[in-house]
C-alpha cells in the first residue's frame, strides 16, 4: 500500500484527534499533509510539532499570531480563516481529505475538495444532508470515492464489500437510543445539558452528543444514507440497539442481512476510510461474546423523539427541506447548549423552521446557501 498524505478538517475535535492516533500507528501508511481547527489553537499547535505538516489552518483569524509564532521555524505554513480551509484541500500533495468538522462549516470546504479531484473520507454527515444530491453528482462527475466514517455508514459500506452488484432491499441503521432512551414526552420537560451530555457508550464532541439525546442524529444519519448508498425513503429503517454492537445492517433482495459488529470505538472506520480497500492490522480492542450475552433491539420513539421523524419527513419531501432542517437543529442545539431553550423546544424550533421557509425542489448551491442564512435568521428571531 502506497504511503496516503491526509489532509484533515477538524483534527482537534474527536474525530481529528482519533485519526492522528491512527496515522501515528500506522507511519508506513500514512502521513500528515494538512491539519485544521477553528479555535482550539495550543492542541494544534501541539499536533503540528508532532505530526509535522506541510501547512496548518487556523480558522479563527485573532488566533493566527499565536498560531504563527509557536511554529516559526518548523517548516510549517500556518494560514488563517474559513476561505483557507477551501483553499489548503486542493494542494496537488493531498491523497484523501477526512472532513471532520462539525455541521454546515464543512459543505464548502468539502465541493473543493472534490472539485480537485480529491477522495473524500467524510465525517461531516451535514454535508450530505444539506446538499447531498449536488455532492454526489459532483463526487461521480470528478471520478472520486467518498468513505463514510460515521460507525453506522462504515458498517453499511463494509457489508456491502463485495457485494457492489447485488440490490439492496433495505439497510437497517442501529440507534444507541441516546441517554434519554424509554423516557416519555412529560420526563424530558425540564432535562439539562450535563444530563443530554452523558452518552452511555460514545464519547463525542458537545453538539453530536446532544443530536444523539434528541435521536437528531440517527435522522441525519438517514439522509446521509440516503446519499452514500443511493437509496429511496423506504429502503431505510431504524432501529434502537442498546449496546452498540451492531453497527448496521443490509438486508439483500433474497432475505439475507449481513451486519457489521464491534466495540464502540471510532478509530475502526477511521482506519477503514482511509486505509480502504485494505484493512490494516490494529490493536484496537477485541470484541467478546460472553460479555455481551444479550443483544437487544426495539422501535424508536419518534412520537416522543420527534426529530427523528422530522428528519424522514425532510427526506422524503427532499429539495432544501434537508438544509433546513440542519440549519435549524444547529441553532437550536446551540441555543440549548446556552439555555436559551429546553430540551423538548428544540423539536418545535425546527419544525417551525421546515412550516415556514419556502420551498426549492431542485436547488443549487447558491440556493442551499440562501436556505441556511434565512432558516438561521428565522430561528434566531423565533428564540
Amino acid at each position: 500500500m502506497q504511503k496516503r498524505r491526509i489532509a484533515i478538517l477538524g483534527s482537534t475535535g474527536s474525530i481529528g484527534t482519533q485519526t492522528l492516533e491512527v496515522i501515528k500507528a500506522n507511519p508506513q501508511h500514512f502521513e500528515v499533509e494538512v491539519l485544521t481547527a477553528q479555535n482550539n489553537a495550543a492542541l494544534l499547535i501541539e499536533q503540528s510539532i508532532e505530526f509535522k505538516p506541510n501547512c496548518v489552518v487556523i480558522a479563527n483569524e485573532s488566533l493566527y499570531d499565536k498560531v504563527f509564532t509557536a511554529l516559526d521555524g518548523h517548516g510549517i505554513k500556518v494560514y488563517t480563516g474559513t476561505a483557507a480551509l477551501s483553499a489548503v484541500v486542493q494542494m496537488e500533495t493531498i491523497d484523501i481529505v477526512l472532513t471532520a468538522l462539525v455541521g454546515y462549516v464543512g459543505l464548502l470546504p468539502t465541493i473543493k475538495a472534490i472539485e480537485a479531484g480529491k477522495h473524500i473520507a467524510l465525517a461531516n454527515k451535514e454535508t450530505l444532508v444539506v446538499a447531498g444530491e449536488l455532492i454526489t453528482k459532483l463526487a461521480a462527475e470528478k471520478g472520486i470515492n467518498i468513505f463514510p466514517v460515521d460507525s453506522e455508514h462504515s458498517a453499511i459500506f463494509q457489508c456491502l464489500v463485495g457485494e457492489f452488484h447485488n440490490p439492496i432491499e433495505k439497510i437497517i441503521l442501529t440507534a444507541s437510543g441516546g441517554p434519554f432512551r424509554g423516557k416519555k414526552y412529560h420526563e424530558l420537560t425540564n432535562i439539562s445539558k450535563s444530563q443530554a451530555l452523558k452518552h452511555p457508550n460514545w464519547v463525542m464532541g458537545a453538539k453530536i452528543t446532544i443530536d444523539s439525546a434528541s435521536l437528531m442524529n440517527k435522522g441525519l444519519e438517514v439522509i446521509e444514507a440516503k446519499w452514500l448508498f443511493s437509496l429511496k425513503p423506504e429502503q431505510i429503517e431504524v432501529i434502537v440497539h442498546p449496546q452498540s454492537i451492531v453497527h448496521s445492517l443490509v438486508q439483500f433482495e433474497d432475505g439475507s442481512i449481513k451486519a457489521q459488529m464491534g466495540l464502540p470505538d471510532m478509530k475502526l472506520p477511521i482506519q477503514f476510510a482511509i486505509g480502504f480497500p485494505n484493512r490494516l492490522k490494529s490493536d484496537f480492542p477485541r470484541f467478546d461474546f460472553t460479555k455481551y450475552p444479550n443483544l437487544t433491539f426495539e422501535q424508536p420513539d419518534t412520537e416522543t423523539f420527534r426529530n427523528l421523524q422530522l428528519a424522514f419527513e425532510a427526506m422524503t419531501k427532499g429539495g432544501n427541506s434537508p438544509c433546513v432542517l440542519n440549519a435549524a437543529n444547529e441553532v437550536a442545539v446551540a441555543a440549548f447548549l446556552e439555555d436559551k431553550i429546553g430540551f423538548l423546544q428544540m423539536s418545535d424550533l425546527i419544525e417551525t423552521c421546515l412550516s415556514k421557509i419556502p420551498f426549492i425542489n431542485h436547488p443549487g448551491l447558491d440556493d442551499y446557501i440562501k436556505t441556511d442564512e434565512e432558516t438561521r435568521k428565522l430561528a434566531y428571531t423565533l428564540i
